[in-house]
């Protein structure tokens, strides 16, 4: 598709058109919206040899990289046309779609990423502008022309804008209600900067690592490590660039040996031949990738030194550095290149604090077959997807739900392929959730005692009871229950959720029923801490009596401690999301209206984690493993 925009004016007007289309695609049903995405899931998989040769010709992705990349795009096609209609069937919030969302994707997955984004913000009942990323706008053209085979007319629009200038005034324009960026945290920190209070969910950079303990199979391991570490040439988020041996498996010939081979052995080559299982990179090597290919750091040496291979420095044999040490470039930086470090530790908790120094909490992995080293690898490890003896890279859609933690993942979202992810690129209004069973919560109970004493309407504490009902429900059944939707033998892949560093805000402009209904969800959650200007002193004294944290403080004071804390924060009454406090990457505003869905109100507070455990030739270790953690 051709659509370079070169001017303010035809900037405006593909604005203006989006935003017509989005009034007739908002009145579907979610019914009608989820056929649709059934449809593009069918063109994808008609249409896989022109992806698959457009992605190989133009991003350098060797045959078997792209063919499950292909594959992944039409999961995401089938898997929202699924999720869009659970939109519709959660008691208590009615999904009020955003107009107008932004999808700028990344050059190294251009099918799989850029489908999952445009394809969740359709479902959501969102107009969608797709920017593609330059070094792979060839396949975003390719990838927006077959799903515009089958969507309705101007609902998806694909742009290719190459002054810096226009892009910015795409990102920052006052219709677009939110942007889903898979790339660098900086990017997020610039789009920020370009529109602060926008909406800006976003999957950014990870510097993840494998342990490798003596309760590995260590031939296993180390086929693993070389395939995370050097998958596209480890231009991957997700790839292993560190990988952890810890006691005796750092001084073993056998294991260092296999990583040899299992590194030397791979087949690097331009995609032309298909036996390639590394390819180049998408350009030259500059900057830190450039450095983590030709220089070492102090006390480091190469145990397998790259190369260049090809006139153009696109194509270099993998690279290993070893006696990488703690806090070196190469444990704390993403390369994103063919480069893997070698470090070492005296046990696991040793090993652990080495995989969590890092700012970023994208993917990790463990190689051990004992279950009690599983278990206290799971307790510990800070990441949002973790692997035990298998690679860490590959996720599939709903069974591996994609998204980080810390510093891999900005804004109010939830993980892409799984089941919130919806929830978050829609607005909520409440609706009467028809609860009828008893609340089973003394704490809440008595607080509803206070609330029918105040001056709430019946109608409002009638809504407060159903609202208390299913956020004691959603934290029974929903938060506290790991799931394995997928069900496989030969692997577990379970969705857990642990509480996250999300706080609430009580704006002074807050209804009395608003204040009610948030002493409601942080009674259900158990704790949590509530900033509020003021509260009755019988109520004040109650809920810290309940063990919740209740900080009385201005406006200013509250958004002063969330400058020196950044953290997620469910802010309830009016907000200026343009304050520079709110406009921070590493804060996320969850400031939609409250509903009496316990789901939608309770998912701020909890962060998602994908396991993943392979079967072993050996026995199972996940028999015995305990993957409940709140």
């Amino acid at each position: 598709i051709e659509n370079t925009i070169d001017n303010e004016q035809t900037l405006n007007q593909v604005i203006e058109n989006a935003l017509a289309a989005h009034s007739n695609w908002a009145r579907l049903s979610l019914l009608e919206r989820s056929e649709y995405l059934l449809r593009a899931a069918v063109v994808l998989e008609e249409n896989r040899e022109y992806l698959i040769e457009v992605a190989m010709s133009e991003a350098g992705k060797t045959l078997d990289q792209i063919d499950t990349e292909v594959s992944e795009a039409i999961d995401f096609a089938n898997y929202y046309a699924k999720q869009a209609l659970r939109l519709g069937a959660l008691p208590g919030a009615q999904a009020m779609p955003r107009k107008l969302t932004v999808v700028t994707p990344p050059w190294n997955f251009p099918v799989a990423i850029p489908a999952g984004g445009v394809l969740a913000a359709l479902a959501a009942g969102s107009a969608v502008i797709f920017k593609p990323a330059s070094p792979a706008a060839r396949c975003g053209g390719v990838l927006a022309s077959l799903l515009l085979e089958v969507l309705p007319e101007g609902v998806l629009t694909v742009v290719h804008i190459g002054e810096k200038e226009l892009g910015k005034q795409l990102i920052s324009h006052p219709s677009v209600d939110q942007v889903i960026l898979t790339g660098g945290y900086e990017t997020a920190q610039l789009f920020k900067e370009f529109k602060p209070g926008l909406t800006v969910l976003a999957e950014t950079s990870g510097k993840n690592s494998i342990i490798v303990t003596p309760h590995a199979d260590l031939d296993l391991a180390a086929k693993d490590v070389a395939y995370s570490a050097f998958g596209h040439a480890g231009q991957k988020c997700s790839a292993s660039s560190v990988v952890i041996l810890v006691g005796s498996v750092a001084k073993s010939k056998r294991f260092r040996s296999q990583l040899r081979d299992a590194v030397q052995s791979l087949t690097v080559d331009f995609p032309q031949n298909p036996a390639a299982q590394m390819g180049p990179m998408i350009a030259p090597p500059k900057g830190k990738l450039e450095h983590g290919l030709t220089k070492l750091d102090r006390g480091e040496r190469w145990f397998i030194e790259p190369k260049q291979l090809s006139e153009d420095g696109k194509l270099w044999s993998p690279g290993v550095r070893d006696r990488v040490r703690f806090g070196a470039t190469s444990h704390k930086v993403e390369y994103f290149g063919p480069v893997l470090a070698i470090m070492t530790a005296k046990n696991l908790e040793q090993a652990i604090k080495i995989q969590n120094a890092v700012d970023y909490g994208l993917t990790a992995g463990l190689h051990s077959l004992s279950p009690e080293e599983i278990n206290i690898w799971l307790e510990k490890v800070q990441a949002g997807n973790v692997y035990v003896n298998r690679g860490i890279t590959g996720a599939i859609v709903r069974r591996q739900s994609f998204g980080g933690w810390k510093k891999s993942a900005v804004g109010p979202t939830a993980k892409a392929g799984g089941p919130n992810y919806l929830f978050c690129l829609t607005d909520w209004k409440s609706t009467s959730n028809n609860a009828k069973e008893p609340i089973g919560q003394k704490l809440i109970e008595e607080l509803m005692v206070m609330a029918t004493a105040s001056t709430l309407t019946d109608k409002e504490v009638e809504s407060l009871v159903r609202a208390a009902q299913s956020d004691v429900a959603a934290k029974a059944e929903y938060f506290s229950k790991a799931q394995d939707e997928s069900g496989l033998n030969v692997e577990k892949n379970i969705l857990r959720y642990l509480r996250s560093d999300c706080t609430i805000r009580i704006q002074s402009d807050a209804t009395e029923y608003q204040v009610w209904r948030s002493l409601i969800t942080a009674l259900a959650l158990g704790t949590t801490e509530i900033s509020v200007n003021e509260l009755p002193i019988r109520v004040l004294k109650f809920v810290r009596k309940a063990g919740l944290t209740v900080k009385l403080e201005t406006e200013e004071a509250w958004l002063l401690s969330l400058s020196q804390h950044p953290r997620r924060v469910r802010v309830v009454g009016a907000v200026d999301k343009r304050r520079p406090e709110l406009a921070n990457v590493d804060v996320a505003v969850f400031d939609s209206e409250q509903t009496e869905s316990g789901i939608i109100e309770l998912l701020p507070f909890y962060k998602e984690q994908a396991v993943s455990i392979t079967a072993h030739r050996f026995g199972n270790p996940a028999r015995h493993l305990s993957l409940v953690r709140i």
